[in-house]
């Protein structure tokens, strides 16, 4: 597969890959401020993509079917793989660097590493430590958290709730990462089209310019466990000749019923944000969800009554790159200009499990008014 894969030209890796300068203007690196008794909130995002492109021609002839048919699908053009010896450490490695860099925190600072992924290095031990490792931050400790498509929602929450019991954290790095292409059967349509891997990640601190999490909810329904899996490869089902022979650790989903669950389950979490805040889908500036399917996405926002300019999409060229896809996309869409002052912004993700999870994000600067967690109905 990786020998059909088209290399993006130093143009489109400007565009597309956020380890390289963003088209729009570069966002200024901030200065590390702890302001006494602040909540915890973001101070900065970065993101990293693999620079191999793979596009849908890439794919389309080994698969029987034509470019235009991954794209009437599921809305992607393109995705990115990793190289050759490239692994989820690595993206998320870089996308950690870039959050810190642009928070102006050194990584000795930091005292809590949660990485989301399904796709972690090795078995064991945790990716996280192999992050900590390559940052050098050794103040910190460091965690997997395993929600799959969902994993940076439930990282970042959990990373916001240690960090308002434990006051002694002054920074934590959430990444959200995953490299789907090592996990994927190039021979199956009905996955190989849709993934792509990437990195994608935050820096909390305690700022008074910090962007808030004003609410989160978090769940899951384990009777679905099954809908999304890897077979073979665990405690139920170890390694061997025959579960290899027989395709047992590649990815596979129930993609109808996966499908049904993610049109139900989105309406609801932007439902459930919504009242609980007091807000309306009008009063939301952004809507950054997991990019699953680019095609599913735009017809279930557009029949909730979001307009184009409120939802944040980068499946068309990046694909869902599973735990990475919210981080990413946040990403982008701060580098493009669509997160201003006081903007609300609202995080919604689904994932195998069956898992599911929101934050709303407030940034600063803008009108007063907008909720705090602690002003939000118990």
């Amino acid at each position: 597969m990786h020998a059909d894969a088209e290399q993006a030209s130093p143009t489109e890796r400007s565009r597309h890959d956020p380890r390289r300068p963003a088209a729009s203007p570069a966002r200024p690196r901030a200065a590390a401020d702890r302001t006494p008794g602040a909540t915890p909130g973001i101070l900065a995002t970065g993101a990293c993509v693999p620079e191999q492109v793979v596009t849908n021609a890439s794919l389309a002839t080994a698969l029987g079917v034509t470019a235009d048919w991954i794209v009437d699908r599921t809305g992607v053009h393109e995705r990115r793989v990793a190289a050759p010896g490239e692994a989820t450490s690595d993206l998320a490695t870089h996308a950690a660097r870039q959050a810190l860099d642009r928070a102006g925190v050194d990584a000795a600072e930091v005292g809590l590493i949660i990485l989301g992924t399904s796709t972690p290095d090795l078995p064991l031990p945790a990716t996280a430590c192999r992050v900590q490792a390559n940052l050098g931050a050794w103040g910190a400790y460091a965690m997997d958290l395993d929600a799959v498509c969902t994993g940076f929602v439930y990282a970042l929450d959990v990373a916001h709730k240690i960090m308002r019991c434990d006051p002694t954290i002054g920074y934590a790095v959430v990444i959200g990462a995953d490299t789907y292409s090592r996990i994927l059967d190039y021979t199956d349509r009905r996955t190989s089209v849709l993934f792509g891997d990437g990195a994608g990640a935050v820096v909390l601190g305690r700022s008074a310019d910090a962007a808030g999490i004003a609410y989160t909810r978090l769940g899951s329904d384990g009777r679905q466990h099954d809908l999304v899996r890897i077979p073979a490869g665990g405690s139920r089902a170890p390694a061997s000749t025959a579960t290899v022979a027989h395709g047992g650790h590649y990815f596979t989903m129930d993609g109808r019923a996966v499908r049904a669950f993610a049109e139900r389950k989105l309406p609801e979490l932007v439902a459930d944000a919504t009242a609980a805040c007091g807000l309306t889908v009008a009063d939301l500036d952004l809507l950054v969800p997991h990019q699953a399917n680019v095609r599913l996405l735009r017809e279930v926002t557009k029949e909730l009554g979001f307009v184009a300019d409120q939802v944040a999409i980068s499946g068309t060229h990046y694909g869902n790159t599973g735990a990475a896809s919210v981080p990413v996309t946040l990403d982008a869409a701060i580098d493009a200009g669509r997160v201003r002052p006081g903007a609300r912004v609202l995080l919604a993700a689904f994932g195998g499990g069956m898992t599911w999870g929101s934050a709303l994000i407030t940034w600063p600067g803008g009108t007063a008014g907008q909720p705090t967690r602690e002003e939000l109905p118990a």
